[in-house]
């Protein structure tokens, strides 16, 4: 039960400061759509997104070293420091990337935004990684507050007040990631590490050796999930765009979720999982994770014109019909970063690297083939299938490194349950609503061994953890 019952600690931790932060975002969507039209939010978009794509290049994909590395070794100051120099050399190269940026096209003279972005988020990430990996939860998850606070806060500056727009937008993301590294260098006394003595070039080798497979993968990942809206706003505008971009912020709230479970099942998996019983460990926690997160896709699916009417402003009202497939996509992305906690387990980032290129592989091709056709549909359908069949390939590859049941007649009833429901509502059946209810209700009765399962470990443990607090 010590195992569970960490997992489940670190997992509360993290949403403590992960989802009270993000839930606070989903607030603040009728002021950006209010605030910007779906052609600006398109640039703003396309802005956060090219950074986003930068990030690891300019990182050198250090950002994930850094957790890997200060889980198990002694050298976290060493770790720190290399990480950070690397990432410095990177800042310098951003801004030399401003005119090439320029040139692309997409950014209307808001280029010089990009570099700003990535510096500031790799210096965030790398300290605030750091810190998670050295077991400093609770740090990590109120940094996340505070970044999100910051965020929101500047928001309204930015956009009410001063009505910044696409810059507003984008430079509060900016100022709250360099705010919030300033206190966790004050907090920790990070600049501490930072010495010439803690450059350790053995160290640095075994970091850059996993990291770099990590650039490419992260960079496959962001043509899987974002290189659809460039094709999308080159074929039909940055309206359509501006709201296919916006829709997927629905299935941001099942990728948040399941983001904060496998930060902390990610440390679970490499310090908790012992050899004699890490098989049935991966197994009972894969069921529990399959079963809740298929079952809040459907939900999702369920409230999809809910959410459009209510958080956004009119002219985003088409929005909707994108939301049912890419919460689909949503679900199997969830499973595929699951899969992933095997490879970090074994430091086969290598592996990672494959299955990655080949989902964007096979995603770009579904999308030139898809979205001249089928507009927006037809990249959200192309994101899905790429999900599908990146999980399928992780599955028999991860087989190799850990043996562990993922209930393959369970996924694919729960696979069809959740098309059918996706395929009544977009079709706009008669009775659609009741569909989407009998199919919330099938997955329930479907799943309800592992959800039971689930509720008894989640309880089990918190009995556990309030007895040890009493105890103290």
């Amino acid at each position: 039960m010590d195992k569970y019952k960490k997992l489940l600690s670190n997992t509360m931790l993290l949403s403590i400061g992960t989802l009270a932060s993000k839930v606070l975002v989903y607030l603040l969507l009728p002021l950006y759509s209010s605030c910007l039209t779906p052609g600006e939010y398109s640039t703003a978009d396309l802005i956060s997104q090219t950074a986003n794509l930068l990030l690891p290049i300019l990182a050198a994909g250090m950002v994930d070293a850094i957790f890997r590395f200060a889980i198990d070794t002694d050298d976290g100051e060493k770790v720190f420091c290399i990480s950070t120099l690397v990432i410095s050399v990177g800042a310098i190269i951003a801004f030399a990337l401003i005119p090439l940026l320029d040139m692309s096209g997409f950014f209307e003279g808001y280029a010089y935004l990009i570099p700003l972005y990535v510096i500031a988020s790799n210096y965030h990430s790398s300290a605030a990684h750091f810190l998670r990996g050295r077991g400093k939860t609770k740090l990590f998850s109120l940094q996340g507050i505070l970044c999100t606070a910051l965020t929101i806060a500047l928001n309204l500056l930015f956009l009410l007040v001063f009505d910044m727009g696409v810059t507003g937008y984008v430079l509060s993301v900016i100022v709250a990631d360099f705010l919030t590294t300033a206190f966790l260098y004050i907090k920790e006394k990070l600049w501490k590490h930072l010495r010439v003595q803690n450059l350790d070039r053995t160290l640095a080798a075994k970091m850059i050796k996993y990291s770099l497979p990590m650039i490419p993968t992260t960079i496959f990942w962001w043509v899987t999930n974002v290189a659809d809206r460039y094709m999308i706003s080159y074929f039909d505008g940055d309206h359509i765009n501006g709201l296919y971009a916006m829709a997927f912020k629905v299935p941001t709230l099942l990728i948040l979720v399941s983001g904060i479970f496998s930060e902390a099942w990610q440390y679970s998996a490499v310090t908790d999982a012992t050899d004699e019983d890490r098989a049935n460990f991966f197994s009972k926690v894969f069921d529990s994770f399959q079963s809740v997160i298929f079952l809040a896709g459907s939900f999702l699916i369920l409230f999809a014109k809910v959410f459009t009417k209510v958080l956004l402003n009119e002219s985003y009202s088409d929005a909707w019909q994108y939301i049912p497939v890419l919460v689909a996509a949503t679900v199997f992305s969830s499973l595929v970063t699951f899969m992933s906690s095997v490879y970090v387990k074994h430091k086969k980032s290598i592996n990672s690297f494959i299955t990655a290129m080949i989902g964007a592989t096979v995603n770009v091709i579904l999308n030139l083939l898809l979205i001249p056709r089928y507009s927006a549909q037809g990249a959200a359908i192309a994101t899905f299938a790429c999900y599908v069949i990146v999980y399928i390939i992780r599955v028999i590859d991860t087989r190799r490194y850990e043996k562990f049941n993922t209930k393959p007649v369970i996924m694919m009833i729960n696979t069809i349950i959740i098309a059918f429901q996706c395929v009544t509502m977009l079709l706009g059946v008669r009775y659609w609503a009741l569909a989407g209810i009998a199919s919330v209700a099938l997955l329930a009765l479907v799943n309800a061994k592992a959800l039971i399962s689930s509720i008894g470990k989640i309880l089990g443990s918190l009995i556990s953890l309030l007895r040890g607090k009493k105890q103290k």
